[in-house]
């Protein structure tokens, strides 16, 4: 049977063991499900005419997570705030989501002062709210009835295309993975689960929170994300399973490495985004197993790695997927490769990853019906994201619908050339993106993140070597940055890039036609 998020508390209501920490504070899982008890009798004393939608302004802080208990046990939707967001564009979210009143905290009230938002705003860490949760104190566990499909969270996609959409998360999206991942890794009461991406955000609720509620392990919360806190705070915590999303991997092992790194407590780290390189040294580095998924925000599509899945590969496709042709609606072919690797036949290969048997956990997204029609065509759920096929039938990620590139002619995928600039021993990190050609269609442009003794000439001269670097895919220009625009979940914000393209201060370079790259001056 799926399970309600509300369940999962109240199986924790007499639990005595540890059920949060956040940095010298602790509380018991039945003081965690009390406090859940005052939001929500505190929710309901605030309700107002019309969708009860609470927004949430806060970092990874205690009263984040009370106030989620406070929602599933009030019958209120939370509505996670992006802070990274400003201006009209927070005051947009705010609106889209039917907004009844917005809860913030010291920190981040300066990014509502000025807005028109026309709601209350209410500082959780202010005189005026411990007095309203004084009156709220000793309220009775009465929590309103929820099923599997009614909706708990909005959730903001990372916008990394533009305009973010609030996503419909029900009890069951976030209930159903927490209880699957505690079960998979074998996860109890003695363990504690690592939680530093953003609660905001839905791999911190589904693949972080809930996990540890539904294991009944200590969650261990941390503000903000910091690559150099990372291993001081697993020791501290005594974290033995920690999530990520995006770059966390990469931004840890580029903190100088100890001798002692492997000896700490962790033993599974679960996520998405990871190319395979981090992957395999983070696990060797801080001897853990490190396991990661395939899926998005909306839900309607996830794979999981296999221990035969091959290097680069996502896994197999559950039951129900396919990788579809866009303009047919038919399948692709499956791709054929050259001795040496390269993909012979991208355009009949590549597609988009489509949930043929229905929307999966796709809820829809909240007052946006263009999209949930973009999202839903012809009863399947089409995911925006490209892959293709090998004869195995391993599936291989190719980039987002907006990642294909027009090159002399010939449609490209980002994700393959990014793999390939990866392999570079001194790339940190990559993206691969279009700039407009003089004439028609795109030229590649690559952004590179290096470390070390890193020169363009060595790399022309690597880049040189990978067989399975096609012609056209060879990135007509480099960018060497210090770091790459991201959105708060560390995803990279390619449109910002792209926008940018030459008019950077960061050193580009153009290639020439001997193949070398010579510094590019606008």
């Amino acid at each position: 049977m799926t399970p309600t998020v509300t369940e999962l508390l109240l199986a924790r209501a007499d639990d005595g063991r540890c059920g949060l920490r956040f940095e010298d504070s602790s509380w018991t899982w039945a003081e965690v499900v009390r406090r859940c008890a005052e939001r929500a009798s505190l929710l309901r004393s605030l309700r107002r005419p019309g969708p009860f939608h609470v927004g949430v302004l806060l970092g990874n802080v205690p009263e984040f997570t009370f106030l989620l208990g406070g929602a599933a046990f009030s019958g209120a939707v939370l509505v996670g705030l992006n802070p990274t967001r400003r201006g009209a564009a927070l005051a947009r979210d705010v609106r889209v989501t039917d907004c009844q009143l917005v809860l913030t905290d010291a920190a981040h009230a300066d990014l509502l002062a000025d807005l028109d938002l026309d709601v209350p705003v209410l500082e959780v860490d202010s005189p005026a709210w411990s007095d309203l949760l004084a009156e709220h104190a000793g309220a009775e566990l009465a929590p309103v009835a929820a099923g599997p499909d009614d909706l708990l969270v909005l959730v903001f996609t990372s916008g990394t295309g533009g305009d973010p959409k609030a996503v419909r998360c029900t009890h069951a999206k976030i209930a159903f993975p927490g209880r699957m991942l505690a079960e998979r890794f074998g996860l109890t009461g003695e363990d504690v689960t690592y939680v530093a991406m953003p609660l905001f955000h839905s791999n911190a609720l589904m693949a972080g929170w809930a996990v540890g509620l539904a294991a009944g392990a200590t969650i261990a919360l941390r503000r903000r994300f910091s690559a150099s806190g990372f291993l001081p705070d697993v020791r501290r915590f005594g974290a033995t399973y920690a999530n990520y999303v995006g770059k966390p991997l990469a931004h840890v092992l580029a903190t100088p490495p100890r001798p002692d790194d492997a000896d700490n407590p962790l033993r599974v780290v679960y996520g998405n985004e990871a190319n395979e390189r981090d992957l395999r040294r983070f696990a060797e580095r801080f001897g853990c197993l490190v396991v990661d998924g395939f899926g998005s925000t909306e839900g309607g599509i996830a794979i999981s790695r296999t221990p035969d899945t091959p290097p680069g590969a996502l896994g197999r496709l559950p039951e129900g997927v396919a990788v579809l042709d866009p303009e047919t609606g038919k399948p692709c072919a499956t791709a054929e490769f050259s001795p040496d690797g390269t993909l012979l036949n991208p355009d009949e290969a590549i597609g988009e990853l489509v949930n043929t048997a229905g929307a999966g956990w796709f809820a829809g997204y909240y007052n946006a019906p263009e999209a949930d029609a973009e999202r839903m065509r012809d009863g399947m759920y089409w995911s925006g994201d490209l892959a293709y096929l090998d004869a195995d039938g391993f599936c291989h990620f190719a980039g987002r619908t907006a990642d294909w590139l027009r090159v002399d002619g010939e449609n490209l995928a980002t994700a393959p050339i990014e793999r390939v600039l990866q392999r570079h021993p001194e790339v940190r990190e990559a993206a691969v993106y279009g700039v407009p050609d003089p004439v028609v269609g795109d030229q590649v442009m690559a952004a590179l993140v290096t470390t070390g003794a890193f020169t363009v000439e060595e790399f022309a001269g690597f880049l040189s070597a990978q067989a399975d670097l096609g012609p056209k895919q060879w990135p007509r220009y480099l960018r060497l940055a210090s770091d790459l625009p991201r959105t708060a979940t560390h995803k990279v914000l390619k449109r910002q890039l792209q926008s940018e393209a030459l008019g950077t201060e960061d050193p580009v370079y153009r290639r020439s036609d001997r193949g070398t790259y010579v510094r590019h001056r606008a």
